[in-house]
């Protein structure tokens, strides 16, 4: 009995595969571009759905995937639109179905997005917003970068949207003490479709000590009433500042100047900020205390 029931389920299932059927299935596509000058910056479609008519056996090989040619879809030059009507398909999936007829294109409409690919060459640069060094160090003379500039490859739309210079920064919590060259990468957005000709750089930086200084002066009162003195508490202002080792011995430390502006005067706490119009070549980080002046007129 089960012998019999094996062949005719055989012979009842062989008989159905030579009937025709009509029945909605999906069918691969393959977009077929030139991709030196064409690129997609999101993922092609890769089936439509379809509905043919056709003989078991070829829709079950269909089915199974087995010798599949996809359709066919051909994109010569950069498209106006990004989408194609279904209806447009039809010529591709005809010539592609061996042995179906096609009754209809089920799927209304594909959408793909291509760019020209272009090239773009970008000049990179430290980024100045970075602390790199430790406070009684400065950075001197010119950051050199090796490459000085990178040539990226990829959609129009994004390679064109890469600043320029492109600012490329160290480790974070590196604080250089001395001389150095340091490998940095060359970072940037939608890296898996855009390539660049260099992905590190090599960053030379010359740092040197600083010493730091403070000295007293007595500001200039500007625009003060006619006829009034003026005392100050304190009657000094501190300048404080930073200059490189090395150049401390030739700094004119008398060439500090600082001022009182009598028009900035707060009623509220009688005070004047104190501002420095004056200081020698060389000096850096420079602050003053207090930061206000308390005024009394006599």
């Amino acid at each position: 009995m089960l012998l019999c029931f094996v062949a005719a389920s055989t012979f009842w299932l062989l008989n159905a595969l030579n009937k025709s059927y009509s029945t909605q299935t999906t069918y691969p596509i393959k977009f077929v571009y030139n991709e030196r000058d064409l690129v997609p910056i999101k993922a092609l479609p890769e089936e439509v759905t379809i509905n043919v008519t056709g003989k078991g056996w070829k829709l079950l090989r269909k089915s199974l995937r087995v010798e599949i040619q996809p359709a066919e879809i051909y994109i010569r030059n950069l498209p106006r639109n990004n989408y194609l009507l279904g209806s447009a398909l039809r010529p591709a999936l005809v010539n592609a179905l061996d042995g179906l007829e096609l009754n209809f294109v089920v799927t209304d409409t594909l959408y793909f997005n291509f760019n020209a690919r272009v090239s773009r060459t970008v000049a990179l640069k430290l980024d100045p917003s970075q602390k790199i060094t430790g406070d009684r160090y400065a950075v001197v003379g010119p950051v050199v970068l090796n490459p000085d500039s990178v040539t990226f490859t990829g959609p129009a739309s994004m390679v064109g949207s890469l600043p320029n210079p492109l600012l490329v920064r160290l480790p974070e919590g590196q604080q250089l003490t001395e001389a150095t060259k340091v490998k940095v990468p060359v970072t940037y957005n939608n890296k898996a479709l855009i390539k660049a000709s260099a992905n590190t750089a090599e960053v030379t930086i010359n740092v040197r000590g600083l010493v730091q200084e403070e000295r007293q002066i007595i500001p200039e009162i500007v625009n003060a009433p006619a006829g009034r003195e003026i005392a100050l508490r304190p009657p000094y202002v501190l300048v404080r500042y930073q200059l490189l080792e090395d150049s401390a011995v030739y700094l004119n430390r008398d060439n500090f100047k600082a001022i009182l502006d009598y028009r900035r005067y707060s009623r509220r706490d009688s005070t004047l900020i104190p501002e420095l119009v004056q200081k020698p070549m060389g000096v850096r980080n420079v602050t003053l205390w207090p930061e206000r002046v308390k005024v009394s007129l006599q």
